[in-house]
């Protein structure tokens, strides 16, 4: 077995894992796309996406399914990509959009966009982004004390998670004759999601992983620790704020359509760093690919669960992820 990881973690090794992940995630979205209300064999997905017929097929497909799939993945992969950045930055395996507070940052400025000023919706990903910036700055200054002490990040991160959390529900009991519509984003889901919210978010995405895997090295740099960084010529303190900022914005254009789903940063990046290695530049596309498939996977699960209704893809992660980071914290060391 460790051959077999050595052999992952060359050069070719890790395109290899990337070029497998990015197979199997496509697999994923076509056996997805099979369940719901109306099931659907392969021949018939894979005749609608080629012919594009104006059938009830073609409407299933086009207008319902294969736009919340690809939001699925493109949600999976920015919470994984964001965990990536956080946990390289913070040089902390426990560090996440989640347990760090980004998410309930983003949240809570999505939550006050969408009671408290609903006419202005088209602010929703900027609002978030804004809640979760501003989250990951008070945090590290909290922590900061001649450095930064991970156990001291994470103790902030939970504080301030918390503080965040009685905001939003404040916020939610206030205005409780319209946070019915409100309850699916602080659990996670992605029913009803369409082209719409795709769109919406699609151009903030799209920065946030340029950037982050061109600061992939730039991350490599700054997890040897802030004097070799500093040796090295790289100017540390910008460099990080970048990266919080490219994390800040990924996990918030993943919340501002998807809601609070949780785990995805906090295991994927786990997962995948147990197979490649922590070569940021291969590491960061590799656990967006993952996040996508757990996503994905577990938004598939919650559609075939209770058929025909369907649990939110936020409380199938809930189920599934503690136990399994729970599992890989009792068999993996991750003090390196």
């Amino acid at each position: 077995m460790t051959r077999v990881f050595s052999s992952l973690r060359t050069t070719a090794g890790r395109f290899a894992v990337n070029f497998a992940l990015l197979a199997l995630l496509a697999l994923v979205m076509l056996v997805s796309m099979r369940f719901g209300s109306l099931k659907l064999t392969f021949a018939e997905i894979v005749g609608t996406l080629w012919n594009r017929p104006d059938g009830i097929n073609g409407q299933i497909i086009f207008n319902i399914r294969l736009p919340r799939i690809l939001l699925g993945a493109l949600v999976g992969g920015s919470l994984a990509a964001a965990g990536t950045i956080l946990q390289g930055v913070m040089r902390n395996p426990l560090a996440s959009p989640g347990i760090i507070g980004v998410s309930a940052g983003g949240g809570l400025g999505g939550i006050l966009v969408m009671l408290v000023l609903p006419q202005f919706g088209y602010l929703l990903v900027p609002a978030a982004f804004g809640g979760a910036l501003v989250t990951a700055v008070l945090v590290y200054l909290l922590a900061w004390k001649r450095g930064v002490n991970p156990v001291r990040l994470i103790l902030a991160g939970v504080a301030v998670s918390a503080m965040l959390g009685a905001f939003s529900s404040t916020i939610l009991i206030l205005n409780a004759e319209k946070a019915g519509g409100v309850l699916d984003f602080t659990i996670g889901s992605l029913s009803a999601r369409s082209w719409p919210q795709i769109e919406q978010v699609a151009p903030y995405m799209a920065a946030g992983f340029a950037v982050a895997l061109m600061l992939g090295q730039k991350l490599n740099i700054l997890t040897l620790g802030d004097e070799v960084a500093t040796g090295l010529g790289m100017r540390v303190e910008r460099t990080r704020f970048l990266l919080l900022a490219v994390a800040a914005l990924l996990a918030a254009s993943a919340v501002s359509v998807a809601g609070l789903l949780g785990f995805v940063g906090l295991i994927a990046p786990h997962i995948v760093r147990i197979v490649i290695g922590s070569d940021n530049r291969f590491l960061i596309p590799a656990s967006a690919l993952f996040g996508g498939i757990m996503v994905v996977g577990c938004d598939t699960v919650g559609r075939m669960a209770m058929d025909p209704s369907e649990l939110p893809v936020g409380v199938i992660m809930s189920l599934l992820g503690p136990p399994f980071f729970l599992w890989l914290l009792r068999r993996h060391s991750y003090e390196a």
